[in-house]
Formats: structure tokens, sequence, C-alpha cells
């Protein structure tokens, strides 16, 4: 059962008058992420939007302490003061790495890699908002294929987006999952799970980016949403190797799994203008084969 929005905390640890732009993905999705850490984490932060959020010392938006770090070491300076802990005995705080697309699919994946190969007891993770937004909306391994960025202006990006669950998965991480801001209650209760477990655990959360992808800046929530009924981004967890569909798109697979047409996606967004019928094509099916493999997984992993 997903937390009804309703229900909760009401204790907020992320205050107003932060830098993020209007409409911003991240800081929806980072509202719920410090609801659900509830002040027990210390959290390590890597160049990126959310470094703007939380402010320049010595003033800050955000009232848990964090640790900022350099691009690369996310990962492995969480480690650090998770070994840190463990020394002081006060293995209750939880350490929880935060890094974007960039931070963790490009840049910050050697240190990642190499924590959840030793099954660090760490929580990392990723706000994707498919490019490196902060500097100006380049092109990241997590952009997807045709889009336009300020690195790929004329044709688009002609590389598939890389699959960062997948290859956490290969690392054996004990607990995975991906999540939405446009979906607080199932957002929360992943973390919470994640918060509570040892080991290695990763979350994938995909944000909407009004500036980095076009976009009204009302409409954060409602793209959110598409991404999950068009099949974009399925809403899952994998918990000791055993998956399930969450939330929004468990209901869509026990309906029968009928998602909306890519293109109401697509064209709600001025990063896809142009997109060449083919890549759109070949985008859909993509979606369209994830998703059958993904319904088939939860159907065998839940004896349906």
């Amino acid at each position: 059962m997903t937390t009804n929005i309703l229900d909760l905390p009401e204790v907020e640890y992320l205050q107003p008058g932060n830098r993020a732009c209007a409409g911003c993905g991240l800081a929806i999705a980072y509202r719920f992420i410090l609801k659900a850490l509830d002040n027990k984490a210390i959290m390590t932060i890597p160049a990126s939007c959310l470094t703007v959020l939380g402010g320049m010392y010595p003033v800050s938006s955000v009232s848990v302490p964090w640790l900022n770090c350099t691009f690369p070491s996310t990962a492995a300076t969480a480690t650090g003061v998770a070994a840190g802990l463990r020394a002081l005995g006060r293995e209750q705080i939880r350490v929880v790495a935060m890094a974007g697309d960039g931070g963790t699919v490009d840049i910050g994946i050697q240190a990642l890699s190499g924590a959840a190969e030793r099954d660090e007891d760490v929580l990392f993770i990723c706000y994707d908002n498919e490019a490196y937004m902060n500097t100006g909306t380049q092109r990241s391994s997590s952009t997807p294929k045709g889009v336009r960025t300020a690195t790929t202006p004329l044709h688009g990006k002609q590389e598939h987006k890389k699959d960062m669950s997948k290859i956490m998965e290969a690392h054996q991480v004990g607990y995975i999952a991906t999540a939405s801001p446009s979906y607080p209650g199932d957002l929360y209760d992943k973390v919470l799970k994640a918060r509570d477990r040892k080991g290695m655990r990763y979350i994938h959360i995909h944000v909407p980016c009004p500036p980095g992808w076009a976009f009204p800046t009302r409409d954060t929530i409602s793209l959110g949403r598409l991404a999950v009924e068009t099949g974009v981004l399925p809403l899952y967890e994998i918990e000791d190797g055993v998956f399930r569909f969450t939330g929004k798109t468990k209901t869509i697979a026990k309906g029968g799994g009928q998602l909306r047409p890519l293109d109401d996606y697509l064209s709600a967004q001025g990063r896809f203008k142009g997109l060449d019928p083919a890549l759109e094509l070949e985008f859909q099916e993509g979606v369209r084969e994830r998703w059958q493999q993904f319904d088939a997984r939860d159907k065998a992993d839940s004896g349906a």
C-alpha cells in the first residue's frame, strides 16, 4: 500500500527561499526524501543542481547535515563517512549520497561501482534530469537518444540512454528502485524502506527539468506523470533480487498494461522538437520492449 500524500509527515527539512529554478522537479523530490530520512542521515553531495538548491555557506535552505565533495567522489566520500560512523559506534545515522545523472552515470560511476561491489552501507540516490543542467544542458550518458542539448544542437544525441538501474543490479545491490517526484507517496515509501536497510541501496529518480526540457514551469508534475503513464519510467523496486511494479505502474499493469501514446510525453517538451520520425519510432519500440520485459518479470516474481 502506497502512503497517501495526506499521511506524509508534516515536518519540513527543506526550507523556503532556496535557489532552485521555478518548477524544479528536484526540489519537489528532495522535500519528500528528507521527510523519509527524518533527520537521521548525513548526506554527501557533489557539484550539481542540489548544491545550488542548498545554498552557499553560511546560508542553507536545508536543515540536515551534508558534506560537499568533488564531482567524481560522491560514493567514495559517503563510504568514508560511513566508516567514521561505524568507528564512533553511531551506525544509527544513515549515510546518503545524492548526485545528478552526470555525477552518477558518468563522472561518479567509478566510485559508485566500487562502493556497490564492496556492498558499502550507503544509500545512493540519483536524481536524473537527463543532462548536465547546472552548467547549461550539456548531454550526459543518461540523455535519451534524439534529444537536443547544448552539445547536441543539430540532430540530437545519437546514443541510447544508459540504464543505470540495470548496471546496479549487475552489482547485486540488495535494494534498487525507480521513483518520480510526481508520485510522492511512492517515493517516500521507497526512501523509507531503503533508509532502514543495510548495505548498498540505490534509488533512481526521474526528475523533470523545465528549462532543460523546455516546458512551462507549471507542468512539472504532469510531465512526471506522463513519463510513468507512457511507460518511459516504469515505477518498480528490486528487493533482494525480487522484482515488483509499484504505485501507478502497478495499477497500469493490473489494468492490462494499456499505456498512453508516447507522443503525449514527447510533444510536451521542446527538447524533442523536430525529432526524426525514425528515432521516435525507435524510442517507442524501446519503451514497448522494456515494458514487456518488466511486465513478464513482475508476473514471474509475483507468481501471477
